[in-house]
């Protein structure tokens, strides 16, 4: 969605209706809704605190500032934080937002997973987009400082042509296998700023990282970054 010209560009109108499970891309909200209400301090203050369980992935096994566990996606280290904020604060921001299904009831640590035994909330492509639009315009409950840190930890690439901005998230099957990823984010190039959101499931193994790199690569395609 390009924001100077009004002009979207959907190359799957009927996939970009279908609400599926967010996945980490929910983490933008989370970590909103946490510096609201005071429970993170900072991009770089000391945040999580590693409880000493070996995890599949690396980056999660050691203490976080908010900025390192963005970027590594660190579920547990927003499970905490989705607990501390509770379920009644929860649902209240997600209601003030319009958050997707609204659903949280499959238990506020999870609610954003995508679990097969469990109903989660889902958000489509087109609300992740318009969600974007509606931060990036102020007419959502959180303050200019704390949007300009969460755009700060969600730098995801610079080059002399633009700035990109976004999260992965990223699902799997039964089997463990990556069966879904998702980017969304928006790129400033050139004086005007893009709001984007990238679903994929089929192929290899779909995950985030594969979505971002479709998105990176539509970008450098088109000269904007």
């Amino acid at each position: 969605y390009n924001r100077t010209t009004k002009e979207t560009i959907n190359i799957n109108p009927a996939l970009s209706v279908r609400r599926l499970s967010p996945c980490s891309t929910f983490k933008i909200y989370n970590t909103l809704i946490g510096l609201e209400l005071g429970l993170i301090k900072g991009a770089d203050d000391p945040w999580y605190k590693w409880d000493g369980v070996k995890r599949s992935i690396d980056g999660w096994n050691k203490d976080l500032t908010l900025r390192e566990a963005f970027r590594v996606s660190a579920v547990p280290a927003y499970q905490i934080l989705a607990r501390q904020i509770g379920e009644n604060r929860m649902k209240e921001y997600i209601d003030k937002i319009s958050y997707g299904s609204k659903d949280i009831s499959a238990g506020i640590d999870i609610f954003w997973l995508p679990r097969p035994d469990t109903t989660s909330i889902m958000v489509s492509a087109d609300e992740q987009v318009s969600l974007l639009n509606k931060l990036l315009d102020g007419k959502l409950p959180f303050s200019e400082k704390n949007i300009a840190i969460l755009r700060d930890i969600m730098q995801a690439g610079k080059t002399a042509k633009g700035t990109l901005y976004g999260k992965t998230g990223s699902g799997t099957g039964p089997d463990g296998k990556w069966n879904l990823g998702w980017f969304v984010g928006f790129l400033e190039s050139g004086g005007t700023t893009y709001v984007f959101a990238c679903n994929i499931q089929g192929g290899e193994e779909p995950s985030g990282k594969v979505a971002k790199t479709i998105m990176e690569s539509v970008f450098k395609s088109k000269g904007l970054l």
